[in-house]
């Protein structure tokens, strides 16, 4: 059964920047009863797996430290097939590129994008799992 991270077009991962990482998972595991699952990002810090029933949804970062101001966002990620040639025809269709495909080691590619009313996304084509 295909799931989301394999589903070109579909809604695969939720991420929430944030100046207080410590806070919003007191207050989502609180809130909704989420579980959450650190993993090392080495000089990035630590990154904090958002888990419901057992799988990971989403997770919480902090703010990088070159976009200081940046008011904590939530942020949607969807599957693309190949996110190479699918940022590729951004631009033709009238949006633009902010981050240009990008490694994410063990978990695939991903870039971020603008649509030509403004909305940002990010897009991803995940690793092949074993």
């Amino acid at each position: 059964m295909a799931t989301p991270h394999d589903t070109h077009g579909a809604f695969s991962w939720n991420e929430l920047t944030t100046t207080d990482t410590k806070a919003a998972r007191t207050f989502y595991g609180k809130l909704l009863g989420w579980q959450f699952q650190d993993m090392d990002m080495g000089p990035a810090g630590t990154y904090a797996v958002i888990n419901v029933a057992g799988q990971g949804v989403g997770g919480i970062t902090a703010v990088p430290p070159n976009a200081k101001g940046m008011p904590p966002t939530w942020g949607a990620y969807v599957t693309v097939d190949d996110v190479d040639a699918v940022v590729a025809r951004v631009a033709g269709l009238g949006g633009q590129v902010l981050l240009a495909p990008t490694d994410i080691p063990t978990v695939g590619r991903f870039a971020a994008i603008r649509d030509p009313q403004g909305a940002t996304i990010s897009l991803i084509t995940y690793a092949a799992r074993n």
